[in-house]
């Protein structure tokens, strides 16, 4: 026998289906079902971390929203670490912590070369200098 429910939210559609009487066990349909949970938990917890870092850099650039995660992906690239870990280190070295000496470089150069590139992600009026002329 199967059952498949249909779940509208927002512009998503779910739909989960489950069977019973099939070749597997219900207990390790239930296991699976935990790891997949459990997965999917620690995944939102690293998105609200990675969020909370771009925002961040939002601030320090200024920059858009894809700009930004752009920077922290090449960090991460650089320092050869996992993007959730870059950003854990970057928000806690917001809240005082030191952020690693490899990071730091990395960041620093990725926002010089970010700076460079984009003069900024077009949050200054093009033609030139922010002086004013004066008459």
């Amino acid at each position: 026998m199967q059952r498949t429910t249909v779940i509208q939210q927002e512009r998503w559609e779910l739909r989960a289906e489950a069977t019973w009487g099939g070749n597997a066990p219900a207990g390790q349909d239930v296991v699976a079902l935990r790891a997949e949970n459990d997965q999917l938990r620690r995944a939102l917890a690293s998105r609200a971390v990675i969020d909370q870092a771009r925002g961040m850099i939002m601030i320090l650039t200024p920059c858009h929203r894809g700009a930004a995660r752009k920077l922290l992906v090449d960090v991460s690239r650089q320092c050869d670490a996992r993007l959730p870990e870059v950003a854990a280190a970057l928000v806690a070295a917001w809240e005082g912590k030191p952020l690693p000496e490899h990071m730091q470089r990395a960041m620093r150069r990725t926002v010089q070369r970010f700076t460079a590139d984009t003069q900024g992600c077009d949050s200054r009026p093009s033609g030139g200098s922010s002086r004013r002329k004066r008459p």
